[in-house]
Order: C-alpha cells, then sequence, then structure tokens
C-alpha cells in the first residue's frame, strides 16, 4: 500500500505552476497614471467633469494663441466680403517660417503707432518694392504698372480711389486697403503719418482665412486672381519711398 500523502485537488489548485504569472493588467505605469487622474479629479471642485472642461480651455488658449484666432469685423470698410459683425478665424501661422503676405491677402494687424490702437483688417495691395498708383486713364490701380481690375471684390459703386497716389512700398512693410474704399481708413489716410501709411510685416498677426460666423455667410477667403499677373517689382527699387 502505497503511504505517500497524494495531494488533493484542493492542493494542486493553491499551488501556482512555474509556468504561471500573476497577471497585472494596469501596470505600474498605468496604476500611476490613472491615480494622478484621481487624486486631481478629487482636488477639483466638480470631479472629471470640471477637469476635462479645464483641459478643453486650456487647449483652446493654445490654439489660440499660437495658431488661430478669433476676430469681429468692426466696421463696414471690407463690405461686401466681410459684413459688420462677421467672425473671422485668423490664421496666426501663415507667415511664420520664412513666409511673407502676397497681393491680394486680408490681413489682420495691430495698427499702434500708425492706425491706431487697435486691430484693423485690410486686403494687402502692395508688397515690400512694389510701385502702386491711383489710377491709369481708366480709373483702375495700377501694381508695378499693371492695372489690377478689383471689380471682383471691390464694394459696388466704388471706384478705386478718390485719392491720388504714387508710393514705393518699402521693404519689410505693406500697403493695404479696404475693400469699401469710400468707407475705409486705410494706407491713403496715412500717407503723411509716420511711416507713410505702410503697415510693417512684423505687425501682422495673422491671414484670415475663414468666415465662420454667422453660419449661413461661413466660406473660405481665397486670394483673388486679380494680383495672378503683377509682375515683380523693379530691380533696385527695394527700399525707395514714394
Amino acid at each position: 500500500m502505497d503511504t505517500e500523502a497524494q495531494p488533493t485537488e484542493r492542493d494542486r489548485s493553491s499551488r501556482p505552476s512555474d509556468s504561471e504569472e500573476t497577471s497585472d493588467p494596469g501596470g505600474p505605469e498605468g496604476r500611476s497614471r490613472f491615480a494622478l487622474v484621481s487624486r486631481v479629479s478629487a482636488w477639483v471642485p466638480g470631479g472629471r467633469i470640471t477637469l476635462t472642461l479645464l483641459t478643453c480651455l486650456l487647449f483652446l488658449l493654445l490654439l489660440s494663441t499660437f495658431v488661430l484666432r478669433p476676430f469681429q469685423i468692426p466696421s463696414g470698410s471690407m463690405e461686401p466680403g466681410l459684413r459688420i459683425g462677421d467672425r473671422v478665424l485668423v490664421n496666426k501661422l501663415a507667415y511664420r517660417f520664412d513666409a511673407q503676405p502676397q497681393r491680394g491677402d486680408i490681413v489682420v494687424f495691430d495698427g499702434t503707432g500708425y492706425f491706431g490702437h487697435a486691430d484693423y483688417i485690410k486686403r494687402v495691395v502692395g508688397v515690400g518694392a512694389d510701385r502702386v498708383v491711383c489710377c491709369d486713364k481708366k480709373g483702375r490701380i495700377q501694381v508695378n504698372g499693371r492695372p489690377v481690375d478689383e471689380s471682383g471684390f471691390l464694394y459696388p459703386g466704388d471706384s478705386p480711389s478718390e485719392v491720388p497716389f504714387d508710393v514705393v512700398v518699402p521693404d519689410g512693410t505693406l500697403f493695404v486697403l479696404g475693400d469699401h474704399r469710400g468707407d475705409s481708413s486705410d494706407s491713403r489716410d496715412h500717407l503723411g503719418s509716420p511711416g507713410g501709411g505702410m503697415i510693417p510685416v512684423d505687425d501682422v498677426i495673422g491671414r484670415a482665412d475663414w468666415i465662420v460666423w454667422p453660419f449661413g455667410h461661413a466660406t473660405r477667403l481665397q486670394r483673388p486672381d486679380a494680383y495672378a499677373r503683377v509682375p515683380a517689382p523693379a530691380a533696385g527699387r527695394a527700399g525707395a519711398h514714394g
């Protein structure tokens, strides 16, 4: 008779085999991460809902600071394309990484020291070294000797300008006009002011790319083709003043 004690089913089930490993579904990193969230949620009034809202607000703040900025149209100077009360999104990265404003772009800029202590929105008509003249025999603005057909965006009934001018845009600056020429204070009105009505590129906040409100007026703002045929400025003109 074999008197050696035989392991019972209970004994066998209580001994893990050598190949068995105790599993930890969360792991130390997972436990630490969720424990941190739980601790913060317990500390914040409102718990996880408040924490989620704060995270979303922080994301929107960073987005507004470095990427996109909402801007409300304050006047009729850019009608008919941009109406009073419209909200546009300003692309703050448009002119980073060596990119420069282009003729026809709609830009938002800080007018302090040039236009007034506020942010303004206008259309770029001339960039550094361009010669901008008003007007030719047909009443059109000329850029580098090429007439520009602005009828596609100019306010109905407005002429390109009632104010004659002949300027050369210094490097690093912009000559800007509103689309509603009869209701816009722009580079024409500041030709005798410090800076000659030109806007430093460094003061440009960004390019207006989208109308986002009201929804019925929402659209992408495209650079018009009117400036596509404008030639490059004459060599040696950079830095000159008109």
